[in-house]
């Protein structure tokens, strides 16, 4: 009596066999448009480290590895504004981060002009440029201190 399963459904048997089925497509492999944003971010930053590191050495790494903080704390803006006002490094270090704006957004290279568009940006506007300087700037921290690292690398051999 109880030999049989009641309620069993029948075993079906696959139209093709499993050694015949054509394997599934796997998807090409595609960058991502933030992996080729990545890439433009750490080209851009790794030139612009060779000149501030060639002409001011360690006081440009210093001063890169203050800025996100001093972004934070001060604002774009007033960032920007004492940057240009202290000259030197710290105006090519403004130059550097507005040309990478300017790549990204169309903004203007030049100061005066720059600061202008930042008083009219849009909010939303305005927060996408800061994002985008600390994305570039995590780059330029990185690539600043490696060249640096490298000057000191050749100046012992």
């Amino acid at each position: 009596m109880g030999r049989y399963k009641k309620n069993v459904p029948p075993k079906i048997k696959p139209a093709v066999k499993v050694s015949q089925r054509v394997p599934a497509k796997s998807a090409p492999k595609q960058q991502t448009l933030e992996q080729t944003l990545e890439q433009k971010r750490a080209e851009h930053a790794w030139t612009k480290s060779a000149e501030g590191v060639a002409l001011h050495g360690k006081d440009y790494v210093n001063s890169v590895k203050g800025l996100p903080a001093l972004i934070m704390n001060s604002g774009l803006m007033q960032t920007l504004a004492f940057l240009q006002q202290k000259g030197g490094r710290h105006e090519l270090l403004s130059l550097h981060l507005r040309q990478w704006l300017k790549l990204q957004y169309g903004t203007s290279e030049a100061f005066e002009a720059f600061m202008q568009q930042l008083f009219e940006a849009t909010p939303q506007q305005f927060q996408s440029y800061n994002r985008e300087a600390y994305a570039w700037l995590r780059w330029l921290r990185q690539m600043a201190a490696a060249r640096l690292g490298d000057d000191k690398d050749s100046s012992h051999e």
